[in-house]
C-alpha cells in the first residue's frame, strides 16, 4: 500500500530519499490514529517506532512511523489539552504486538498512557524516580536526583507439576550489559521466558535537548558502540532532510564503505562467539585475528578502531587515499578467503552443528507477528532490508543483493551472517571501484527555521531510525532514536520455549540484540 493512498488531508512530504523513498508526516485524530494502525497492519506494513514528546508546555503528541510501500509515514496524535496529557492514546499492540514496550516506555518518559493496554507495568523506571516524575516533560529538567524506591517486578508466574523459576541476571559474567531473564522451566525444558530490561536507560534523549543540531551526529555515535555508522547516519540523515543539505556523492560512498565494514566487524565477532557458546573454541580464536586485523585497518585508514566521529552532518569526516583502498581490497581477498574456510569447517563440524540446527527455531509467522527485522528476521524467511527495500544513496545504484535463510534457527542465524559477510566484501570492492571524486563535506548554511527530518538506516543488527524536530535557534526540540532490538526482544522469549535452559546463550548470542542501545 502506498502513502497518498490513505487521502490524509494534511499530509505533508517531509523529504525524498533518492532512490524509491519518501518520508511524510500526518497529524490524525484518535479514529484515524486506530483506523491507519490497522490499514497498515492489513496491507503487509510495518511499526518502526513508537514514541511521545510534549511540543508546548501542557501540549503533548504521540507519534508513530510506519514502513510502507514507498517509505516512512509519521503519525502525530495530538494529546492533552494544555493542562497535561490528557485522556491519553488509543493503544496500538493489538495491532502490532512490538508497541506494547514502547507504550510502556512512551508512559514512564513523557506520561502519554495508552489506554486499553493490557500490560503497563513499569519498563524503564526500575524504582529511580518517582511514579508522578516523567523525565521528558518541560517542567522536568532531567538531572533531578531521587532515592531509589525499587519494587518487585510482577512477573507472570507459570504454575504446575514440576514447574520453578529459574533467575538470571541482571548482573552477568564478563562485559555483558544487564538484563534479567525469568525462565519457568520444567526440569531443563524452557515453558516460558520473561525478559526484564531498562537497567541501562541513560537519558539520551533528553540530552539530546542540550545539544545543538549540527552538533549531535557525537551523541548518536554512543548510542551502541557496535553500531556506531548506522546511529551516526541515521542522525546525520534527518537533520540533512530537515535542513534541507545536499551531501556530496563521495560523500555517500563513503559512508556506505564505513557500514560495510561495521557490519563485517560485528559479524566476524559473532561467529566466533557462536563457535564458542558451542564449544568450539578454535572458532573463536581465528574469527577475533580476522576482526582484529580488520580493526587494525579500519584505524590506520579512517582514523578509529569503530569508526565512531567518521560521519558528520553535510558528509564525511574523513576521506581515503590510494594506498588504504589498495590495503582495503587486499584485505577483502584475504577475509573471503578465509572466513569461507572457516564456514566449510562450521558446515562439516558434527559437534557445532547438532548445537545449532533446531536450537531456538523463530518461525516466520512468530517474526511476523512481532514485526521481526533485520539478521533474524531475514534468518526466518522475513525479507526486510531497507538498503533493498527503500534504498538511499548510494545503495540505489550498487543494488544489495539481500541474504536470507527460512529454517529460523540458530544455524540459519549462522548461515545469514557468512552470506553477510561475502556480500559485504562484495559491496565494498563495488564502492571502491566506483568512488567518485570530489569534496567529502557540504557547507551548511544553516537558517534557523524549525523543521522536521527523519533517517533511516540498514545497521548490521536491524534498521536503525531517528526522527527530530529542530527549533529557531539551532536547538533539538526532541530527537528521538530506535534500535531494531526493541522488535526482536520479544521474539527471543518465543525462540527460547521448548529447548533446555544451557542453550540459552547459545541463543541469545545468535539473536545478539542490543540492551543499552535501546534503553534512552
Amino acid at each position: 500500500m502506498r502513502i497518498d493512498e490513505f487521502g490524509f488531508p494534511n499530509l505533508v512530504r517531509l523529504s525524498d530519499f533518492a532512490g524509491r523513498s519518501s518520508a511524510f508526516l500526518a497529524r490524525v485524530d484518535h479514529a484515524t490514529w486506530i483506523r491507519a494502525a490497522a490499514t497498515i497492519c492489513e496491507a503487509g506494513g510495518r511499526l518502526i517506532s513508537l514514541w511521545g514528546a510534549e511540543e508546548a508546555p501542557g501540549i503533548f503528541a504521540i507519534s508513530a512511523a510506519y514502513a510502507l510501500e514507498d517509505g516512512i509515514l509519521w503519525l502525530q496524535l495530538p494529546v492533552g489539552d494544555g493542562h497535561g496529557a490528557g485522556d491519553g492514546y488509543p493503544e496500538i499492540s493489538t495491532v502490532f504486538p512490538c508497541a506494547i514496550r514502547m507504550q510502556r516506555a512512551a508512559y514512564e518518559l513523557v506520561g502519554l498512557r495508552a489506554i486499553g493496554a493490557g500490560d503497563t507495568r513499569p519498563w524503564l523506571n526500575h524504582g529511580n524516580w518517582p511514579a508522578d516524575y516523567f523525565p521528558l516533560q518541560k517542567l522536568s529538567s532531567g538531572t533531578e536526583q531521587f532515592q531509589s524506591q525499587e519494587a518487585d517486578y510482577a512477573f507472570v508466574h507459570v504454575e504446575g507439576d514440576g514447574v520453578h523459576e529459574i533467575a538470571v541476571g541482571p548482573i552477568h559474567a564478563g562485559v555483558i550489559e544487564p538484563g534479567h531473564f525469568r525462565f519457568s522451566v520444567v526440569g531443563e525444558k524452557v515453558l516460558r521466558l520473561e525478559e526484564r530490561l531498562g537497567y541501562a536507560h541513560r537519558g539520551i534523549e533528553r540530552l539530546f535537548e542540550h545539544v545543538p543540531a549540527l552538533d549531535g551526529q557525537r551523541l548518536a555515535g554512543r548510542i551502541a558502540g557496535d553500531t556506531t555508522v548506522a546511529f551516526t547516519w541515521a542522525y546525520c540523515m534527518a537533520v540533512e532532510r530537515a535542513l534541507c543539505i545536499q551531501i556530496p556523492p563521495r560523500a555517500q560512498w563513503l559512508r556506505a564503505l564505513l557500514l560495510e565494514r561495521e557490519r563485517i566487524a560485528n559479524h566476524l565477532g559473532d561467529l566466533g562467539a557462536l563457535g564458542n557458546d558451542a564449544g568450539f573454541a578454535y572458532g573463536l580464536a581465528h574469527f577475533s585475528r580476522l576482526k582484529e586485523d580488520w580493526l587494525r585497518l579500519n584505524n590506520q585508514a579512517f582514523g578509529h578502531r569503530y569508526l565512531m566521529d567518521r560521519i558528520v552532518p553535510g558528509g564525511a569526516a574523513t576521506n581515503i587515499d590510494l594506498r588504504f583502498i589498495t590495503a582495503i581490497l587486499t584485505q577483502c581477498d584475504h577475509i573471503d578467503a578465509q572466513v569461507r574456510v572457516m564456514q566449510h569447517i562450521y558446515d562439516d563440524h558434527s559437534g557445532l552443528q547438532d548445537r545449532f540446527a533446531g536450537a531456538g527455531i523463530l518461525s516466520e509467522r512468530v517474526a511476523k507477528h512481532f514485526g521481526v527485522c533485520g539478521l533474524v528476521g531475514r534468518a526466518s524467511g522475513r525479507k526486510t532490508d531497507v538498503r533493498v527495500d527503500h534504498p538511499y544513496p548510494p545503495y540505489h545504484e550498487v543494488q544489495v543483493q539481500m541474504v536470507s535463510d527460512e529454517r529460523g534457527d540458530v544455524a540459519a542465524r549462522v548461515a545469514v551472517r557468512f552470506g553477510e559477510i561475502y556480500e559485504s566484501i562484495r559491496l565494498i570492492r563495488t564502492l571502491l571501484a566506483d568512488l567518485p571524486g570530489g569534496e567529502i563535506v557540504s557547507r551548511i548554511e544553516y537558517t534557523g527555521s524549525p523543521s522536521r527530518g527523519v533517517g533511516w538506516i540498514e545497521g548490521w543488527r536491524g534498521d536503525v531510525f531517528v526522527a527530530l524536530e529542530t527549533g529557531a535557534s539551532g536547538t533539538l526540540l526532541r530527537c528521538h532514536c530506535h534500535d531494531p532490538s526493541w522488535q526482536n526482544w520479544p521474539a527471543l522469549e518465543h525462540a527460547i520455549i521448548g529447548n533446555i535452559v544451557p542453550d540459552f546463550p547459545l541463543i541469545n548470542k545468535s539473536f545478539n540484540l542490543n540492551y543499552a542501545g535501546h534503553d534512552l
